[in-house]
């Protein structure tokens, strides 16, 4: 999201110099929280800021980022602190299917012996890319689309092709109700090429992070239940699914020795019923 803004270049007499500038959506003690501070937001937060305009970036969105943003700046003023209001208000509803990223430059080999200066064809979603003939191919690209290459000459011989995880599948064992003192499995797989690497989050914090994609919970109480993620990621992007885990207490479930005992009860009660109608006739 970007900001422009304007102020004078000059207050009696005194020329105007912007101090500083951030983007914030929390304030502490009056005071305005930049987002490069805010452990909400650590490593996920880019500004890019010339003269009067500012852009922010945050990567690795979640829903907990729905908020309204606001830019303010700082000058050398008595009293020049400025922010915009009402701000720019962002809604994250559901998973992130994708988002822009820059990948690390795409290289095509040849375990066949080549002659020099061959060219090479490369592909984007099964679409011949014109404008690129080297072995290597760097730009920006979104993580939804997939991309591969041949020799040209040998278009035969296409390669796999390389893509970001797609939206993972997340799962929990057992899925009846889950009581006290169980173990529960969480499992998460993603279709990506080069393979995915997981990581678990419970509530925003790190779990575990794996290439097996599976997190075990052993003794659970009523406190492991919550909201879980899963992320997969290789070099090219990165999704998340999640899902919900409900403990149940122990004793909110009956064992089935009661409730057998109940069932005999209301049977009991159904033929007595039963006899005392017949005999009113």
């Amino acid at each position: 999201m970007s900001c422009t803004y304007t102020y004078p270049s000059r207050i009696d007499g005194g020329d105007t110099k912007v101090k500083e500038t951030f983007w914030f959506t929390k304030e502490r003690r009056y005071q305005h929280v930049d987002l490069k501070t805010d452990s909400d937001y650590q490593d996920r937060v880019e500004y890019s800021c010339s003269e009067k305009s500012c852009t922010l970036r945050i990567t690795d969105l979640r829903e907990s980022d729905s908020a309204a943003y606001k830019f303010r700046f700082i000058t050398n003023q008595p009293g020049g602190r400025y922010t915009g209001s009402p701000g720019v208000t962002l809604r994250v509803t559901g998973n992130i299917l994708s988002h822009t990223v820059i990948f690390p430059n795409l290289k095509c080999h040849s375990s066949c012996r080549l002659p020099d200066h061959s060219s090479y064809i490369w592909y984007k979603n099964g679409q011949k890319v014109q404008s690129q003939t080297s072995s290597t191919y760097s730009n920006y690209f979104n993580s939804a689309d997939s991309y591969s290459c041949a020799v040209e000459g040998h278009e035969d011989f296409l390669s796999p092709p390389v893509y970001a995880p797609k939206l993972p599948s997340v799962s929990v064992s057992p899925s009846a109700e889950i009581v006290e003192d169980s173990s529960v499995t969480l499992t998460c797989s993603s279709d990506a090429n080069p393979a995915a690497n997981y990581t678990w989050y419970k509530e925003e914090q790190k779990l575990l992070q794996s290439p097996e994609g599976s997190h075990y919970l052993t003794s659970v109480s009523s406190e492991d239940g919550g909201n879980y993620s899963c992320k997969a990621q290789n070099q090219h992007g990165q999704t998340s699914s999640s899902v919900f885990i409900d403990v149940q207490c122990e004793s909110h479930i009956p064992p089935k020795s009661y409730m057998l005992v109940l069932k005999l009860i209301s049977m009991k009660r159904k033929k007595q019923n039963h006899r005392t109608s017949d005999c009113g006739r």
